[in-house]
């Protein structure tokens, strides 16, 4: 059988929609395997900016900072 494919951006769709339907936050946060705090933030972006919010945030700006300044790099 193969691996049923998921798309984080439809996943928060789904979570928002149930939400709004009333579902409770935890046992969502549950089902979905994500903490509390991530479905509040999920929540919070989709109610300031709509679906538009639901997609990933561009992060190019932090890891070029990174690369500039190589001294923030994790040291393991």
């Amino acid at each position: 059988m193969p691996w049923k494919e998921c798309n984080k951006v439809d996943e928060k769709i789904k979570f928002v929609a149930r939400l709004l339907d009333g579902e409770q936050m935890s046992t969502l946060c549950q089902e979905f395997g994500i903490s509390r705090k991530t479905g509040y933030k999920i929540y919070d972006r989709y109610k300031h900016s709509g679906l538009e919010g639901l997609n990933d945030r561009s992060r190019d700006r932090i890891d070029m900072l990174i690369n500039f300044h190589s001294s923030w790099k994790k040291k393991y």
